[in-house]
């Protein structure tokens, strides 16, 4: 296996830090003790922790989003694969014991000064937002003001039933909107 160079080591470490302990409670001296670096070595890949946020988000985006797109894709159906994308939700949150989703959770711990963490987080939701859009456009039984307001609907449905989950550590919030969504869509 090929050892991690210094940066993705402590990206690794503070990316699982951020998410299971909170972005506030995850000190950089933590971060460095953990990933086995120099504090020095730290301070020559990132120039504070908001920016080691900021590559974690970047990171968590593009693994999140490949593996959604792994998971939906044997449906042939656009509705389908907004359908599995709630099957998506289920096999995720409860294999990280329902910790909720990571873009959620540290825009709450965030202090109001870290725009270019929440600038993430809204990338990421707005991207989501765009492949619900496009899915539901090529449904073709709506306009595109129709299918642009269901997506946000269904993004919606999509983001409260992760914190619900994450609230009562259980799938049910997830299977009700996902029956929400099937009566929105078909």
């Amino acid at each position: 296996m090929k050892k991690l160079s210094v940066k993705e080591r402590i990206i690794e470490t503070a990316s699982q830090l951020f998410y299971f302990q909170g972005f506030n409670q995850t000190g950089i001296n933590q971060i460095i003790a953990e990933a086995g670096v120099a504090k020095a070595s730290m301070y020559q890949h990132f120039r504070s922790k908001e920016d080691i946020a900021v590559t974690y988000l970047k990171k968590r985006h593009i693994t999140w989003t490949n593996k959604l797109e792994d998971f939906v894709s044997q449906e042939k159906l656009p509705q389908e694969k907004i359908f599995k994308t709630f099957d998506f939700l289920i096999d995720w949150l409860s294999s990280v014991d329902f910790r909720g989703c990571g873009w959620q959770n540290i825009v709450t711990d965030l202090p109001n000064d870290h725009d270019k963490i929440r600038q993430q987080a809204v990338l990421h939701k707005n991207e989501l937002r765009a492949w619900l859009n496009t899915n539901i456009n090529q449904i073709g039984n709506y306009t595109s003001k129709e299918a642009k307001t269901l997506a946000d609907e269904v993004l919606i449905l999509i983001e409260g039933a992760i914190i619900q989950s994450q609230i009562q550590k259980d799938i049910w919030p997830i299977n009700s909107a996902k029956n929400i969504c099937k009566k929105i869509l078909i």
